[in-house]
């Protein structure tokens, strides 16, 4: 990420989803992290760079989006460890205590339920997988003692709308063989 804020566009169609990408660079200068189709038949527009120009191109993509938009996300001081997790960069390393893992039905309640978790307690965010074969639904997994990770995906329920959780689980003392396959 080259600034501290974030904005994300879900969108209904495909078609807007091109348009709206189109009217967010050119309206300020941010960069584009996503820009794609995932299923089922929807497509992000993931921004990043400083916090008045993500605004402003937040605000000209939601204008372009129109009713298209499925979900939306401003978030102007993105914790910095999201960017390594939705760059796939980020590894759990040995020694893993506890596993947290939160998914949620939109790209845009993982990436806000990620950032509050990591803000919350002492953990990593070592994965975020969003929405690409995984029929719109999207997680993130955060790893650290038992104590933090159960704070971190408490936090990070709680700034999430109620009906766009899927599932929480928290696993202690993962096995080594499993935490070593993890992304």
């Amino acid at each position: 990420m080259t600034g501290p804020a974030l904005a994300l566009l879900e969108l209904a169609s495909i078609a807007r989803g091109h348009r709206v990408a189109d009217a967010m660079v050119k309206r300020a200068p941010v960069a584009l992290l996503r820009c794609e189709p995932v299923s089922p038949g929807k497509f992000l527009v993931l921004v990043d760079g400083d916090v008045a120009s993500v605004d402003e191109a937040f605000r000209a993509g939601l204008e372009a989006a129109g009713e298209a938009t499925l979900d939306k996300l401003f978030l102007p001081q993105a914790h910095a460890q999201l960017a390594g997790a939705l760059r796939g960069e980020a590894r759990a390393g040995a020694g893993v205590d506890a596993l947290g893992v939160v998914e949620t039905t939109t790209v845009a309640a993982t990436i806000l339920a990620a950032d509050a978790a990591a803000k919350a307690a002492v953990v990593r965010v070592i994965e975020m997988q969003l929405a690409r074969g995984l029929g719109g639904k999207a997680y993130f997994v955060v790893t650290g003692a038992l104590g933090e990770v159960e704070a971190a995906v408490e936090a990070g329920v709680g700034v999430i709308a109620a009906a766009t959780l899927l599932a929480t689980e928290i696993i202690a003392a993962p096995h080594a063989d499993f935490v070593s396959r993890l992304r």
